[in-house]
């Protein structure tokens, strides 16, 4: 790794210009004339994006303006003491000691913690002294070289030991010091990150109160040990971007600022937090948790591993399938059930001002059947890009996406994003414990990673699910073909039902609805009877019901079987299934499949059967209940949907209640206390 600061980017006692802008732009053209950035005007411009954020103005006459960019070669510190002082908004007054943070765009993580141990050197008061005392460029040079670590320091006297600190008034809780646990991060995740964890932790060590701090920086962060969570008594997050995994707070009284005043102001955040943990009226971490989650870690077990894997996958999905899934209902509304033959055609080639022949209805309506439609295009990608995301964490979010993608392109539908996301878990996280030389150190999460990751996993679901789920395909629909042709129209339906219901979009459910469409794009409308109108029908009412008996399941019969995330997806289902879009069930069947897709495989199978026995015919594809001009008998189809969706409720509800996990059986033992916000 080459010197991040050379004595070429050192300038003493100089004015660079009236404002901040003028010095941002001086130093960022001193990176350029030393060779270290590629055009002093981009990486200038992406410092001031920065600063338009939020000023890097710091107590004490400091400024740090700071950037990740395109622009710079290396890893760079230039340093400018300025005279006359230049405002950066710190509340104290101007800056004359400024660095400007330079850092590639991908930049590696050594280079990250280089700059991170200048930003928590400069909250060191004897740091700045010295560098207002240093006469040349290479005295600055050595003294931060030294500071972050590119110099070796002269051996420092052992400390004296010091009593430890009387715990300050007012700063106890229940009799005890006040135990305080903390998060800082922004932006960039280079500077002000570490310094808000250093002037907090130096603050809660004066106040004599025990205080843990957790940066959350761009090169990554240690978690906080559950039980330091579990005791601490509240919570400061000084973040100008979201915690990441902040359900472990769940509960905790909390303070919340920008990360700046977590520099600025540390002694009264502390004094905050410590107030709130006495208010039972404070504002608290949202979501929920359980006292055996807030206990010190355990070993998962296998299953409750893959419980969390499923969920974390589900949750992340959830949004897809709801937006998407609602304007597709939307689509079908406004512009009736062939909405989707030309809905493409009709959003490119015309507009609110040159509105179709179907006019304003068949417009709008196709504009929310495209985007639900295009929204619903991520539901498996988003799916397996989570669940790898839960066992890597994010290098392996690129490998799991696109083995999604691979499992809808070789029509493995969800079942095969499940097994694609937990390939590419498990390749990332493997990678990811390697130990590489430090020079591609670097390269690992960026590029090695996701790179590997993605021809692992996504070759072995090509050159392993590719050609069998063809052929079964084929096998599939020779079969349904060949069984139609014999008149057992009952069991064509049940088996129809079953297949629908089965992997909710994937190779089986694919071969049984494009079956039907098949031979409903073959009939003739002169016998709303026919064949081929009694199959549509039949998987219509069997693809409703999944998402039905989900909702219905969730939301009225059982709400206590389900967990709060899946019971707001609940009330989504009752929209989606309606429309007939079987994918409103996948979160319910993903987190649980070996309960779920049970109960509705014999659901679907009532309905499918009872469909036909009763001759219910759809001359419509698609849109559930909202195509119900084109289902005769319409009362037919409903007791049939009706049948299969109570059915499937009750059987999910029994497996839910009798048919326990084991880690859920481990959690009754617990006694689990809900804390919720």
């Amino acid at each position: 790794m080459s010197d991040t600061i050379t004595p070429g980017l050192v300038c003493l006692d100089v004015h660079l210009g009236d404002d901040k802008a003028a010095v941002i732009r001086a130093l960022a053209a001193r990176v350029a004339a030393e060779g270290r950035a590629t055009d002093p005007e981009a990486l200038a411009a992406d410092a001031w994006a920065r600063e338009q954020k939020d000023e890097t103005g710091l107590p004490g006459g400091i400024a740090i303006p700071h950037a990740k960019s395109a622009a710079v070669t290396a890893a760079s510190l230039a340093f400018a003491r300025l005279k006359p002082a230049v405002a950066f908004g710190a509340p104290d007054g101007p800056a004359d000691l400024v660095f400007l943070i330079a850092a590639p765009e991908n930049a590696a993580e050594e280079h990250l913690a280089v700059l991170s141990k200048l930003a928590r050197s400069l909250m060191q008061a004897d740091f700045t002294t010295a560098l207002r005392q240093a006469s040349t460029n290479e005295d600055v040079v050595h003294i931060v070289r030294q500071a972050i670590g590119e110099e070796s320091a002269a051996p420092a006297a052992a400390p004296s030991a010091t009593p430890a600190a009387a715990v300050a008034d007012g700063l106890t809780v229940d009799g005890h010091p006040a135990r305080i646990v903390a998060v800082t991060a922004c932006a960039t995740g280079i500077a002000h990150t570490f310094m808000a964890a250093d002037a907090l932790t130096a603050a809660g060590t004066e106040a004599g109160i025990d205080l843990v701090v957790e940066p959350q920086g761009s090169s990554g962060y240690k978690a906080l040990p559950p039980e330091v969570i579990s005791n601490a008594d509240a919570v400061i997050f000084a973040v100008d971007v979201d915690v990441r995994d902040p359900q472990r707070f769940a509960g905790k009284p909390v303070v919340r600022a920008g990360v700046k005043r977590g520099i600025e102001e540390p002694t009264q955040m502390i004094a905050e937090a410590v107030a709130a943990a006495k208010d039972p009226n404070a504002s608290r971490v949202g979501g929920t948790q359980t006292a055996a989650a807030a206990q010190p870690a355990k070993a998962e077990s296998f299953g409750a591993k893959i419980q969390r894997v499923l969920l974390t996958g589900v949750s992340y999905m959830i949004p897809f399938v709801a937006g998407g899934g609602l304007l597709i209902a939307l689509g079908f509304l406004l512009g009736g059930y062939d909405v989707t033959e030309n809905a493409a055609t009709v959003i490119t080639q015309n507009s609110l001002w040159e509105l179709p022949a179907g006019g304003l209805g068949q417009y709008l309506g196709s504009v929310a059947f495209m985007i639900g439609s295009t929204s619903m295009g991520f539901l498996v990608s988003a799916l397996a890009g989570y669940i790898a995301f839960a066992i890597a964490d994010r290098p392996g979010i690129a490998p799991g996406f696109v083995a999604g993608a691979v499992a809808v392109l070789m029509n493995a539908g969800f079942i095969g994003g499940i097994i694609g996301g937990l390939l590419a878990g498990l390749v990332a996280w493997w990678l990811a414990r390697l130990d590489p030389p430090r020079w591609l150190r670097g390269l690992m999460p960026v590029v090695i990673i996701p790179l590997l990751g993605s021809v692992v996993a996504s070759g072995l679901m090509i050159l392993f699910l590719g050609r069998p789920i063809a052929a079964l395909m084929d096998v599939m629909n020779d079969g349904l073909t060949e069984l139609a042709g014999t008149g057992a129209i009952v069991i064509v339906g049940v088996i129809l039902g079953l297949m629908m219901c089965f992997d909710l979009g994937g190779p089986v459910n694919k071969v049984a609805y494009a079956f039907a469409t098949a031979g409903l794009a073959s009939a003739s409308t002169g016998d709303i009877h026919a064949v081929p109108f009694l199959i549509m029908a039949a998987v219509m009412a069997a693809g409703m019901v999944p998402p039905l008996a989900m909702a219905l399941a969730s939301t009225v019969l059982a709400r206590n079987l389900f967990p709060p995330v899946e019971r707001e997806n609940g009330k989504a289902a009752w929209l989606l299934g309606a429309a007939f879009i079987s994918e409103g069930a996948i979160p319910f069947a993903a987190a649980d499949p070996l309960r779920v897709i049970p109960a509705n495989l014999v659901g679907g199978a009532i309905t499918g059967g009872l469909s036909m026995a009763l001759g219910v015919s759809s001359l419509a594809p698609h849109g559930g209940i909202f195509v119900f001009f084109a289902i005769d008998p319409i009362w037919g189809f409903l007791l049939a949907l009706a049948a299969g969706t109570v059915v499937t409720a009750l059987i999910a509800v029994a497996l839910k209640k009798f048919v326990r996990r084991r880690e859920h059986a481990d959690a009754e033992q617990a006694a689990p206390v809900a804390v919720t916000a």
